[in-house]
């Protein structure tokens, strides 16, 4: 444990907690989500940036870290923290720069065995239909006022212009609408930014995978979501609001460091400059980031009706007659005011998730009533070699960490030390004789994300099964993978 606190306690077996007493400043203590092999694992920042997301003012509970939990701007990626609406902030280093990048999972009735004759072209033609890659531009070609309604309205705005069914509505998180989302909060830079990348995968870990269903854990569950059996054929959607997003919290960080100096506001660390949630400044980050949630529910919807297009083309068949179903669609980078029992109350906060996903449990108001009784479906990425989980969320993570669970497997290395180590054309070839056929927009992007870099998925979700906050519901191997 060379690089865990000492004054680390041990709640239970996958979860430890570090008091309050640990740093000057904490205002509640840092509860981390892990078994002992993943707690030992995590680098150092971990635990300073927990602890220091720990003191900022209006903190509710604790500062939470997931299992998949690795160092990243501000907040740890796997943080989450609530905030007190009158007395709390928001900061966009608890949301990330990839403003709700997030993941989207979509069923389909053919077999392993339909689909593997053809599984070259359809990979091939989606990496030409769905563009990958730093500077990706998409193919809708709209004006700026659209681009403002697109904003604004998120994923209702593709039901009404023919890239969604009625029905995948129903299975996005807050059906595909942040309320508050406010244009004139947004500058030009970020909509000259983002107006072309609409329907583009971008760079990074960002993907396009195919994948069957390995292995089924909850039958009556998983077949709610869509799933019936084993080698069946799923597609999975991994990013976000891509340059636009980033220009938002690039801007407000910025802004949000004057309001500090201003307010003579002190954080632990410069990159969790934040402001009061009630303050104007802190108003017009919120209505920015709803702009840039609701386009990233929009990208993702819009990627979804090309892969659409491309079953349908590379299997002659209408993409009804295929399935082509969307499970559901998850943000794992956002704030969000939502209601949670804290010391016995109703009360309603501003919850950070920053590499964290929402795991509302049955019966919540919130979820679409396809889902309520059994809960919200969970999507948990993991590395293009090793494959992901459905899982399920549960009325014990809505008791202990504001209904949130992880989001991936996480990473253990730098993606320079990744390409170090890795060479991309080597790995693709590996992949290709393992059954995985890989396009990527470069070899060295593909480097980046090869299996090693990543946590062993099966110990991040045996963390969220054995901790009671999430529940496993099918495992998922991939096939064929387009990358940025």
């Amino acid at each position: 444990m060379t690089d865990v606190p000492k004054e680390i306690k041990k709640i239970s077996d996958h979860i430890w907690e570090i008091p309050k007493t640990y740093k000057k400043g904490m205002n509640v203590s840092a509860r981390i989500y892990a078994s002992e092999k993943l707690l030992n694992g995590m680098d150092k920042g971990v635990f300073e940036q927990v602890t220091n997301v720990a003191c900022l003012p209006g903190i509710k509970k604790h500062a939470f870290c997931m299992p998949d939990g690795h160092w990243g701007y501000g907040f740890p990626i796997g943080g989450v923290a609530a905030f007190d609406m009158e007395k709390g902030v928001i900061s966009p280093g608890g949301i990330g720069f990839d403003i709700n990048c997030g993941m989207r999972l979509i069923t389909t009735n053919l077999s392993l065995k339909e689909v593997q004759p053809k599984l070259k072209p359809l990979v091939d033609f989606l990496f030409q239909r769905v563009p990958t890659g730093v500077g990706a531009k998409g193919f809708l070609r709209i004006t700026e006022d659209k681009f403002k309604d697109i904003i604004t309205q998120g994923a209702s705005w593709c039901a009404e212009n023919g890239y969604a069914r009625k029905e995948d509505i129903q299975r996005i998180e807050e059906y595909g609408c942040i309320k508050g989302a406010d244009s004139r909060a947004v500058s030009e830079k970020a909509i000259k930014r983002g107006i072309k990348q609409t329907g583009t995968l971008g760079s990074g870990n960002h993907y396009l995978e195919i994948q069957t269903a390995s292995n089924i854990f909850r039958p009556e569950i998983a077949k709610r979501f869509g799933i019936t059996k084993p080698n069946q054929i799923v597609i999975m959607v991994h990013c976000g609001s891509r340059g636009f997003g980033h220009q938002v919290a690039s801007e407000y960080l910025v802004t949000f460091n004057k309001v500090m100096k201003d307010l003579n506001l002190g954080v632990k660390d410069r990159e969790l400059a934040c402001a009061p949630f009630k303050s104007k400044e802190g108003q017009d980050y919120y209505k920015a980031m709803a702009c840039a949630a609701n386009l990233a529910f929009v990208n993702r919807q819009v990627i979804l009706h090309r892969v659409r297009e491309c079953f349908s083309e590379t299997f002659s068949k209408d993409p009804e007659d295929m399935g082509l179903d969307l499970v559901y669609d998850v943000a794992h980078n956002i704030a969000k005011v939502e209601k949670h029992n804290i010391d016995g109350s109703k009360e309603e906060v501003i919850v950070h998730r920053k590499g964290a996903t929402r795991a509302f449990g049955p019966g919540m108001p919130e979820l679409t009533k396809l889902y309520r009784d059994v809960g919200q479906p969970v999507i948990i990425g993991g590395s293009m070699e090793t494959g992901s989980h459905l899982l399920v969320g549960t009325e014990t993570a809505m008791n202990e960490t504001f209904g949130s669970t992880a989001h991936g497997s996480g990473r253990t290395m730098s993606r320079t030390k990744a390409k170090q180590m890795v060479q991309g054309d080597e790995l693709q070839r590996k992949m290709e004789n393992n059954g995985i056929y890989v396009k990527a927009a470069t070899m060295s992007g593909l480097a980046e994300e090869a299996g090693l870099a990543y946590k062993d998925i099966s110990d991040v979700v045996d963390t969220l099964e054995k901790s009671g906050i999430s529940k496993r519901v099918v495992a998922l191997k991939p096939i064929g993978n387009i990358k940025g």
